[in-house]
């Protein structure tokens, strides 16, 4: 199998919460290997078992798909952005994540967030494939990609790797994608109680441990309408049939099944939209409950006009209101 991902089409996908459209920022779509990689327990057989995964999530012979992505979104005036993926030009050990070149600051500024206009950004955790757009290099040096932007992450994160024995590979990222913002002073650092953190109206943090110490999901409301961010406390929709399939890079396996079933529990049946990170298209989606466990209804949402135009539904021009999109 291919080790080098695949570029995404330039499209920013959105869905509209009310007076929040959130939009699908792409960076790659990841090769087919690294789903065996990543959930080595999701095999070919147990996937091809959940017939409702086929065509978005996972092909006829049972290989998941995902793919890397941020969520770019206005809310109180604020332009936020939720994760930054990989990045350009970093150095890393994973041949699917090195030294790629993408589109992505085109394809956020497509979208009305150019780089200068992001207030604040978001990190659920600091793996490298949520931090690389940081930063970027200029004139040599590793700078914030965002600089009028504060960076927020959970205190418990940050902490847990600052007293964790890195292997080289870990600490260059740190180096090139965390330290500098640091420096810069614009990381701030948020207690997140068991009941989640309200960092702004309509905004909150919840604690969803397991994958890392620290790690958070993002709730966002707009007029009585909710959106969750998953980062990932789920990787793959295929954790909705089996919750107990973890990552294998899960710090905590057990920690992270149990973040992954309450937040399931707490999400089935409702109207709460869910933003999968690394969920392939159409991304999002509803949580209903099925056989023994769960899976996602999909929330499909067309291309159409990235800083207006009407809402509509799927496939159509316009933005794609969460009550009018096709779900399945």
């Amino acid at each position: 199998m291919s080790t080098q991902p695949t570029p995404t089409p330039t499209s920013a996908p959105s869905w509209t919460l009310g007076d929040v459209t959130v939009h699908r920022i792409d960076e790659v779509l990841l090769p087919p290997a690294t789903g065996p990689w990543l959930l080595p327990d999701a095999t070919p057989d147990l996937v091809a078992a959940q017939d409702w995964l086929r065509p978005h999530f996972a092909d006829d012979e049972g290989i998941l798909r995902l793919d890397s992505h941020s969520f770019a979104f206005t809310l109180g005036g604020r332009r936020i952005l939720v994760d930054t993926g990989i990045g350009n030009g970093k150095e890393r050990a994973n041949p699917a994540w090195h030294n790629l070149d993408t589109d992505y600051l085109r394809e956020l500024t497509a979208a009305g967030f150019p780089p200068d206009s992001v207030d604040l950004v978001i990190l659920t955790h600091l793996h490298a494939d949520h931090v690389g757009w940081n930063t970027r290099k200029t004139d040599g040096r590793w700078v914030p990609t965002f600089p009028n932007a504060r960076y927020l992450t959970s205190r418990t994160e940050r902490e847990f790797w600052a007293g964790y024995d890195m292997e080289e590979a870990r600490a260059q990222m740190f180096r090139d994608s965390v330290i500098p913002v640091e420096e810069a002073g614009l990381l701030d650092l948020v207690d997140v109680p068991a009941g989640g953190a309200d960092i702004a109206p309509g905004l909150r943090l919840l604690p969803t441990p397991g994958h890392t110490p620290g790690h958070v999901a993002v709730e966002l409301t707009g007029q009585g309408r909710t959106a969750l961010i998953t980062g990932d406390c789920i990787h793959h929709p295929v954790q909705f049939a089996h919750p107990a399939i973890g990552a294998c890079v899960d710090i905590d396996p057990r920690q992270s099944e149990a973040s992954r079933r309450a937040l399931l529990a707490s999400l089935a049946d409702s109207d709460t939209l869910v933003l999968g990170t690394h969920f392939a298209p159409p991304t999002a989606g509803h949580v209903v409950r099925h056989q023994d466990g769960y899976r996602l209804s999909p929330v499909h949402a067309g291309p159409g006009p990235l800083t207006g135009g009407e809402s509509a539904v799927a496939g159509q021009e316009g933005r794609c209101p969460v009550s009018s999109c096709q779900r399945s």
